[in-house]
């Protein structure tokens, strides 16, 4: 079994890093660099840089913040927010990351994906996936027009299995989850499970799945939507959205079948440390790298 990936991430804004719930009341979480260097030191596996700005006018921002890293880290760098183009994804690869992250321009464009693997080869190549349990009271943007496309059509989501009372519980086997964009503000009528598998047919080397129900609660992955898109897809799966133990971590590798856990708050604020996660999961017989 390959070793399982433990992943800090860090949301940044304006070159800062910045921590919040579902993306919203930010707080000031440090320097990226200085950040970057502790975990690089704390035995991290890779490295996530989001730039939740995700605006053309912060590109310049983030490509600072990715070649000054990129001087002084040795781990794996994952760089997303705000890719337009296939020049978006050249510039930030020169600047030294190792891999970017794409959602909006995909859900725009899911043949930017396919053009970006065949340039820049699928193994740099991650789809980030922000899904929401779907719920009959929230407002989900007008359909793509790309829906009526042969190859993607059967991604559209069925609007009679949106469920017209409160958000069904955990394990409720007919569950659905969504795309959302910008966020996890604007929802998409787009099937979050069979949409990781069309990414996946087009070049996706990975799949970075953030639950936005879960994200900054501290309360745990979504594991029945980190186990579903894991045995949908046969790329590795990034699990994203809730960390608050490291018995969490453990849950999503395990039970959500996660190739690789990503954590932001208990990382960034020392509630533990990178070397102290992969100890409980090698004792808990989770193969890591130590």
């Amino acid at each position: 079994m390959l070793a399982k990936r433990i992943i800090p991430c860090l949301d940044v804004k304006n070159g800062r890093v910045v921590k919040g719930v579902s993306f919203l009341n930010l707080q000031d979480a440090g320097d990226p660099v200085e950040n970057a260097k502790y975990y690089d030191e704390q035995g991290a596996d890779e490295l996530v840089f989001l730039d939740i700005t995700a605006s053309h006018e912060k590109r310049k921002i983030i490509l600072d913040v990715v070649a000054k890293t990129a001087d002084d880290v040795f781990m794996p760098l994952t760089v997303g927010g705000g890719i337009k183009n296939l020049e978006d994804i050249r510039d930030l690869l020169n600047s030294g990351c190792d891999k970017v992250s794409v959602n909006t321009t995909a859900v725009q464009d899911p043949y930017f994906v396919k053009k970006a693997s065949e340039r820049f080869g699928s193994q740099c190549i991650v789809v980030a996936i922000d899904a929401k349990r779907v719920r009959a009271d929230l407002t989900y943007e007008p359909e793509e027009p790309w829906l009526n496309d042969p190859f993607l059509k059967d991604v559209r989501l069925d609007l009679k299995k949106i469920p017209t009372h409160t958000p069904l519980l955990k394990g409720v086997k007919e569950e659905t989850w969504a795309i959302s964009t910008h966020g996890g503000r604007k929802m998409r009528l787009i099937d979050a499970v069979k949409w990781a598998k069309k990414m996946e047919e087009l070049g996706a080397g990975e799949i970075l799945l953030t639950s936005m129900d879960q994200d900054g609660t501290k309360n745990g992955f979504d594991i029945e939507l980190t186990r579903t898109i894991s045995e949908t897809v046969s790329v590795p799966v990034i699990a994203s959205g809730g960390v608050g133990t490291l018995q969490h971590i453990y849950e999503g590798l395990v039970e959500g079948k996660a190739d690789a856990a990503l954590a932001a708050s208990i990382f960034h604020y020392r509630e533990y440390t990178i070397k102290e996660a992969k100890e409980y999961l090698r004792s808990k017989g989770v193969p890591v790298r130590l």
